[in-house]
């Protein structure tokens, strides 16, 4: 099993890169997956990079950002290549992004061809630069059902194009998490696994929350303490499976480790799992 970090966790923390590295690989982990706003920023010290990382035995899996679904075509073709890039400075072979900022029931016809447009665009991107471009299942976007994310696959139709599997995320959207994983599989190139202590909690991940210094902790828990069932879904995973564990609260070090273990001791066997966030 591939354990890995994503530096979102650590976004409110002093802490460099290499104190997340050291730590990372003196408790087991494989890699790191980097937030996009510290891969550019990071981006100002050559030093940091995949050759830097490895020397740890390290890895970056994935880069997860937001790219723009709005606005002019040659903008969004910027920050697109801006991202792959230094995906390609990390080594990374996925770039994560969402479909829109609006849920799929909110949003126009006119609308829902502009955001396919633009994501397909970045596909175009991606695929010249040997990437993947992973939308991911969440909600207020495209991807916040099972039917509407089908219909999106197929809208932008490129073999670019893959899912990042948040599997909370599918659970507050209604649809049973195994059954939507089963549909959606041939697409899934990533998982986000996080959990909450009950339905009521979920506006604990909303964006204006997670990313406010000063936002409420309160109701996110470890992976195997909330309401969703990790121990039933985890044998949908196939050997090879990929995926970020989020945590989003405090006491970053001691969740990520604890969780570590108990992913690996309770996982597929073999299964690569990154543990991160975004």
């Amino acid at each position: 099993m591939k354990v890995s970090l994503c530096t979102i966790t650590f976004r409110h923390c002093l802490l460099s890169l290499k104190d997340i590295a050291v730590w990372a690989r003196a408790n087991g982990f494989d890699g790191v997956e980097l937030w996009g706003a510290h891969a550019r920023n990071l981006a100002r010290t050559p030093l940091y990079n995949a050759e830097w990382l490895a020397s740890f035995g390290l890895a970056t899996p994935m880069l997860s950002d937001y790219l723009p679904t709005e606005g002019e075509r040659s903008a969004i073709q910027t920050r697109a290549e801006g991202l792959c890039r230094l995906a390609g400075h990390w080594r990374a072979g996925k770039i994560r992004t969402f479909a829109g900022a609006r849920g799929s029931r909110a949003t126009s016809a006119e609308e829902r061809r502009a955001i396919v447009a633009a994501l397909r665009l970045m596909c175009e991107v991606a695929d010249d630069h040997g990437v993947r471009l992973l939308v991911e299942t969440h909600p207020n976007t495209l991807a916040d059902t099972l039917a509407s994310t089908l219909r999106l696959v197929e809208e932008i139709d490129h073999a670019a194009l893959g899912l990042n599997f948040d599997v909370l995320h599918v659970w507050e959207g209604g649809d049973d998490a195994a059954e939507a994983h089963r549909a959606l599989r041939p697409w899934i190139r990533h998982y986000h696994l996080k959990n909450v202590r009950a339905r009521e909690d979920l506006g604990v991940f909303e964006p204006a929350n997670v990313y406010a210094a000063a936002g409420r902790r309160e109701g996110m828990t470890p992976l195997f303490g909330g309401a969703f069932d990790y121990d039933g879904f985890l044998p949908e995973l196939d050997a090879d499976a990929e995926a970020s564990l989020e945590w989003f609260g405090d006491d970053g070090f001691d969740v990520l480790a604890r969780d570590r273990r108990l992913l690996e001791a309770r996982s597929v066997p073999n299964a690569a799992v990154a543990v991160g966030g975004g």
